[in-house]
């Protein structure tokens, strides 16, 4: 009688645990693409890397290495996406001038945000093109 009334009540209790640890992945996941803008460095693109890794489960995330020489030293730059849907990649080619903005996680810069050299003198001289 008691097995009866207690398996069911220990098998709920772990499939609510279950859900809420899955619900602050998620929410660790799709937070990622949140990046607060805290510094902002400038150089030349160097070296792509890209790759796919999982997050949690079936959740997965795009990670975009980015090798950015500036005036005085090479930079890690990192862009991590979470992989959904309607996600798009950003196609980043050698040899560009980018400033990227984002916040220092250690001696990697990680970023969500970033404009060309060229997009910029566009935008700043519109007569010129």
């Amino acid at each position: 009688m008691v097995t009866a009334i207690v398996i069911p009540i220990i098998c709920i209790y772990f499939w609510w645990l279950t859900r809420k640890e899955i619900k602050e992945h998620d929410q660790k996941w799709l937070a990622l693409k949140n990046i607060t803008h805290e510094a902002v460095i400038t150089g030349e693109i160097k070296d792509i890397t890209e790759e796919k890794q999982r997050f949690y489960y079936h959740r997965y995330i795009f990670i975009q290495t980015l090798k950015v020489q500036s005036e005085s030293k090479t930079i890690t730059a990192k862009k991590i996406t979470p992989i959904t849907k309607d996600m798009k990649t950003d196609q980043f080619i050698v040899g560009n001038k980018v400033r990227f903005f984002g916040c220092w996680e250690g001696s990697t810069f990680i970023f969500n945000h970033y404009e060309t050299m060229k997009q910029r003198e566009n935008f700043l001289n519109p007569t010129k093109r």
